[in-house]
């Protein structure tokens, strides 16, 4: 059992790739069997060290309560022993609803805030451990991790008082927050008809060069924040015709090219129209403006939703609502979709067999399949709890049949799993490449998932020297802002299709 925490059941599951039932995926069912859990997981993460997702609630595992007691129900989930263990974490004096998540270079989960305002956590890959509280309290902000190991917050206003949630910066070795007062809320606001309440919420961060962030919604207006000194925010343009996107969601696809794509969302939080818009944002040197590209729209329109950055580059976005309103499973999108970076065009998938709307998650898992799980989590009894989940297995999976699966390359080694910020890695095959066949390599930053936000995930792409038939050596990024040190996912790509992740972890 692990350390401050109340084991209160362990289950084995009949699920997971390919299916222990026999049955396998195909593209006209790609999804798992479902997968039970003991709470509704609004908040998740892949542990970088031992591959078990973690997942937690709010103070009960299927309601919260502004204000009630200070635990989170928590639970461990195994894709590979298709098992989930369920903890109540009490020691931490902090229910971890609605916070802010980032990873750090060590890939310890840094949650702060929440319907426990103030208080910092950390999970460790083993436990939970109490941190320094933040300064100004929280709830329904974001943070970042920065390219020198801190992590930056804003926002904030759905927990511990409404306005005034400037930045304040974390630094993680030294356990202690400090506020940038010049870093303000202000510049970040929508016109939600919910007020300011709502207005700061979610902010859509993307760590940069030399320690800065670029803020690329949900307002329509965007920003770059330098968090030196007390902090600057620089305006840098508008999403072209978007206007306020939120509960919209971001990925930065491609970090060799500063690429951000940015979908749908609504004008406000609550019983709001979405809207289908998708846009290609590009970033360069910090403080300067934005290049925005309208794209062609969804075929869905969506709010709640979730995207994931897969290994070749295209994004999957998943669930939502056509009209925002929380706890409801109406209006749902039920279509998840695939863009495609090359086409910058969108393909509908097979239908969802249960709706993933307001507190939902979705996050990249180490076979290169897709979790997604959650919905609901009612401030009482109501009939949208989902606690349960399911497994989206991509296209690339298959054959032209959409039934056959596809041949995966195998890596049986890494020479190094830990290398610098412009280092190289040396990676074997388990067999040569045919002349008439293409390889790739990518990499795709671990992150986590809640409330349409994932601030960390974001892909590389390299290119390879083959040393042998089957060694290769691959170059990284030298730069800390787009490598940003910390574990990331090591995929190969034989035409397309991926092999299953080897976990790199980036050192400063």
């Amino acid at each position: 059992m692990r350390p401050h925490t109340l084991l209160l059941g362990a289950f084995v599951l009949t699920t997971e790739a390919l299916f222990h039932d026999g049955r396998q995926p195909t593209l006209a069912n790609p999804y798992s069997d479902q997968i039970k859990f003991p709470l509704v997981p609004v908040a998740v993460a892949v542990v970088p060290t031992t591959k078990i997702l973690v997942a937690w609630s709010s103070f009960k595992n299927d309601s919260f309560f502004v204000h009630g007691d200070d635990i989170t129900q928590t639970a461990f989930y195994d894709p590979e022993a298709c098992a989930v263990e369920h903890f109540t974490v009490s020691h931490l004096r902090h229910d971890m609803f609605c916070p802010s998540i980032s990873l750090d270079f060590q890939g310890r989960i840094v949650v702060a805030g929440g319907d426990t305002e103030e208080r910092t956590s950390v999970f460790d890959g083993q436990d939970w451990k109490p941190v320094s509280d933040m300064h100004i309290p929280r709830g329904y902000h974001s943070s970042t991790i920065l390219s020198d190991g801190r992590i930056f917050t804003i926002g904030g206003s759905f927990s511990g008082g409404i306005g005034g949630k400037n930045g304040e910066v974390y630094d993680v070795n030294k356990d202690e927050w400090t506020l940038l007062s010049n870093a303000s809320a202000e510049t970040i606001l929508t016109k939600d008809e919910g007020g300011l309440y709502r207005s700061d919420n979610h902010a859509w961060l993307f760590a940069w060069s030399n320690a800065s962030v670029f803020q690329a919604g949900p307002s329509t207006r965007m920003n770059w924040f330098d968090i030196n000194d007390n902090g600057t925010s620089t305006p840098a343009g508008i999403r072209n015709n978007d206007g306020d996107a939120m509960t919209g969601t971001v990925a930065m696809y491609d970090a060799n090219k500063g690429k951000i794509l940015s979908l749908g969302g609504a004008p406000s939080y609550n019983d709001s129209d979405a809207t289908a818009n998708a846009h290609l944002i590009t970033i360069g040197k910090p403080g300067s403006q934005a290049t925005v590209e309208t794209l062609e729209p969804m075929h869905s329109t969506r709010t709640f939703a979730n995207s994931v950055i897969l290994p070749d580059g295209k994004v999957f976005v998943v669930g939502g609502q056509s009209h925002s309103v929380v706890f409801s499973d109406g209006n749902s999108s039920m279509i998840p979709e695939i863009w495609d970076p090359e086409t910058k065009k969108f393909t509908e998938m097979a239908a969802l067999p249960i709706p993933r709307n307001y507190h939902s998650s979705a996050i990249l898992l180490p076979n290169a399949t897709v979790f997604i799980g959650g919905g609901g989590l009612c401030p009482g009894e109501c009939d949208t709890n989902h606690l349960n989940a399911h497994t989206f297995f991509p296209p690339y999976f298959y054959e032209a049949d959409g039934v056959t699966l596809a041949t995966r390359p195998i890596i049986t080694s890494v020479g190094n799993s830990t290398v610098q910020v412009g280092g190289t890695l040396y990676a074997t095959l388990s067999q040569p490449v045919a002349s008439n066949e293409k390889l790739t390599w990518s990499m795709v930053r671990m992150g986590s998932s809640t409330h349409t936000v994932n601030t960390d995930q974001r892909r590389v792409y390299m290119s390879p020297q083959a040393l042998t038939p089957t060694l290769f050596t691959l170059n990284l990024l030298s730069d800390p802002g787009v490598m940003l040190p910390g574990y990331w996912y090591l995929f190969a790509l034989l035409n397309g299709v991926p092999s299953k992740a080897e976990i790199i972890l980036v050192q400063p």
